[in-house]
C-alpha cells in the first residue's frame, strides 16, 4: 500500500468514527497508539511522516494536544502480542493497527479502546467486525482486498502474459484471512486456463 493511501485511510477513519471523540477539546492531550505489522525501515518511517503531517493539517500537534505511541511488529507474532498488551495498558484513547494479526490480537485484549485497522484482508471472516456496513463493537477500519476478485486476478494475468500457464500463490499460514483468500481464488475454466500452485511460507521470526 502506498503511504499516501495509508495516510488517507487511517486519518479519514479517525476523523469519521464518532466513538473516538478525539475532537472534543483541542487543548486536552490525547494518546494514540499505533501497532504496525511493518518494519521500522525507510518505508515505515515515510508512512509515519505522512500520517503525522495529516494529523497536523487537522490541528493535532504532537506534544500539544496529542501523543503518539508507535510500535513496529515486523511480522513477528510475539512482538504483536507484546506491543498490543503494552498499548492497551497505556490506556490509549484510540489505537491504529496495520495488518490482520495486529487487529485480531488487539480485539482479544480490549473491547473498550477504539481500534481503527488498515491492511486487513477479510474483516468479517476474521471475526473483527460483524459486517462491513455496521462493524459494531470497538473496531472499524478498511479492507485492502475484495476476495471475490480472486479469479479476475488470474484472468488479468492471462491477458497481460498470454503464454503464462502456471502461477504460484504464496501465503502465510499464520494469517487466516490469507488462507481464505487462497481458497476463494477460483481457476479460470477455459481450456487455456492457468494452473495454480499454492505454497505456505511463514515470515522469519525475531529472536529479540
Amino acid at each position: 500500500m502506498r503511504r499516501r493511501d495509508f495516510t488517507a485511510l487511517v486519518a479519514s477513519g479517525m476523523v469519521a468514527w464518532p466513538i473516538m471523540a478525539l475532537a472534543q477539546s483541542n487543548e486536552q492531550m490525547r494518546r494514540i497508539g499505533m501497532l504496525l505489522g511493518i518494519s521500522d525501515d525507510q518505508e515505515g518511517r515515510l508512512r509515519l511522516a505522512a500520517f503525522r503531517q495529516r494529523l497536523r493539517d487537522l490541528g493535532w500537534i504532537e506534544g500539544k494536544n496529542i501523543h503518539i505511541e508507535i510500535r513496529f511488529a515486523a511480522g513477528d507474532p510475539a512482538r504483536v502480542r507484546a506491543h498490543a498488551e503494552e498499548l492497551v495498558r497505556l490506556t490509549s484513547d484510540a489505537i491504529v493497527s496495520s495488518g490482520t494479526p495486529a487487529a485480531a490480537t488487539l480485539r482479544q485484549m480490549t473491547q473498550s479502546v477504539p481500534i481503527v485497522f488498515v491492511v486487513v484482508t477479510d474483516p468479517v471472516g476474521s471475526g473483527l467486525v460483524v459486517n462491513l456496513a455496521k462493524p459494531e463493537g470497538n473496531l472499524t477500519g478498511f479492507t485492502n482486498f475484495e476476495l471475490s476478485m480472486g479469479g479476475k486476478w488470474l484472468e488479468t494475468l492471462k491477458e497481460i502474459a498470454p503464454r503464462t500457464t502456471t502461477t504460484g500463490i504464496l501465503f502465510d499460514p499464520a494469517n487466516s484471512p490469507n488462507i481464505t483468500d487462497v481458497r476463494s481464488t477460483p481457476l479460470p475454466v477455459r481450456s487455456d486456463c492457468i494452473s495454480s500452485m499454492r505454497r505456505s511460507a511463514s515470515p522469519p521470526r525475531s529472536n529479540a
